[in-house]
């Protein structure tokens, strides 16, 4: 099949841990620019840069996650890495998808804060030869470099919010609501998440 025919799939990978309306704002920014056919937020079981954390249940977060994205056209939960090694190397994911789904060509879908440290990460190299790049800003990094081909600079509003914040304002009994898409919001509500850790 050639490239050309292929769905344009962005994976966005992240713990979302909770997914917020960040998140969110990317994945719509993608498709809209049409740099995607579609976006698939990757939940990731073991983030290697973030080995330490204590993380809610694998499924819970990514029924967090698939509930709060679908009625949104072109954006979807995946789970794909839960059945893959620990810690989740995105080489090893992006190996392991592109032979399991080929009528798709993959995107990898990364913050600026991962681009500037993107040399640090397990076959750097192998990532920057077979895949195009989506690069989304993050506060406090500047990407104001020429890009190497294939490498895109999402334009999309820097939405100030992290899953850090948002799980500290929980613990401190402050609201989220408006940072969180609404079904999140209510599932951690209901079943009293991030209230100790």
């Amino acid at each position: 099949m050639p490239g050309s025919q292929k769905i344009r799939t962005a994976l966005f990978g992240g713990t979302f841990n909770p997914l917020h309306n960040g998140h969110v704002a990317i994945a719509r920014s993608v498709i809209e620019q049409g740099l995607a056919d579609e976006v698939w937020l990757l939940v990731t079981p073991c983030n290697p840069w973030k080995k330490g954390q204590k993380l809610l249940d694998d499924h819970l977060r990514y029924d967090m996650v698939a509930q709060a994205v679908k009625d949104m056209d072109g954006v979807r939960a995946s789970d794909y890495e839960f059945s893959l090694p620990k810690p989740s190397y995105t080489a090893n994911t992006l190996r392991h998808i592109s032979t399991d789904y080929p009528d798709r060509r993959f995107i990898l879908t990364i913050g600026a804060d991962n681009w500037v440290k993107f040399h640090d990460w397990k076959e750097a190299d192998y990532i920057l030869d077979n895949y195009p790049i989506i690069v989304y800003p993050r506060k406090g990094y500047d990407i104001d470099c020429p890009l190497p081909d294939g490498i895109k600079l999402l334009d999309c509003p820097l939405v100030d919010v992290s899953s850090t914040q948002l799980r500290r304002m929980v613990r401190n009994g402050k609201p989220i609501d408006k940072m969180v898409p609404a079904s999140v919001a209510r599932t951690i509500q209901e079943l009293n998440l991030y209230t100790n850790n």
